[in-house]
């Protein structure tokens, strides 16, 4: 007969590797999709919520900037023109940065609304010659 430890751990192992065959596969997916979908490689994305809201993801170089637009070439050539405004965040590093220190050649994303200024600017990346003259924060 089995002892009552054996069945116990028996148990502890079946009920572990069930727990591990369901939901580390579907979690390392899933974040798998994002990283591929959203991470470095993403040119642009249009994403729609449950809520019915409608959102634009666009990652590029930065080619003309004013104080209420912003010109994109992204990497497949495209050129996107994106509204600003006084509300747009611009962060770098967790430090956020006023609108008017973006600048020509910065690497950014760019999260806005089909219709209306964007809500956020992230700077990937600012190019060595431009960095000489970049704002430290803000």
């Amino acid at each position: 007969m089995f002892s009552r430890r054996f069945v116990l751990l028996a148990g502890v192992l079946v009920a572990l590797n069930l727990t591990l065959w369901f939901a580390a596969p579907g979690l390392a997916l899933r974040k798998a999709i994002v990283r591929q979908l959203f991470g470095p490689s993403m040119v642009r994305a249009q994403v729609h919520l449950k809520s019915g809201e409608d959102w634009n993801l666009d990652r590029g170089v930065i080619t003309k900037v004013s104080s209420t637009q912003l010109t994109l070439r992204e990497f497949d050539g495209r050129s996107q023109q994106i509204p600003l405004s006084g509300t747009t965040k611009v962060i770098r590093r967790g430090q956020r940065l006023p609108v008017s220190a973006l600048a020509r050649r910065w690497h950014v994303v760019v999260l806005w609304p089909p219709i209306g200024a964007a809500q956020e600017v992230d700077v990937e990346r600012i190019p060595q010659t431009a960095a000489a003259v970049a704002p430290s924060g803000g």
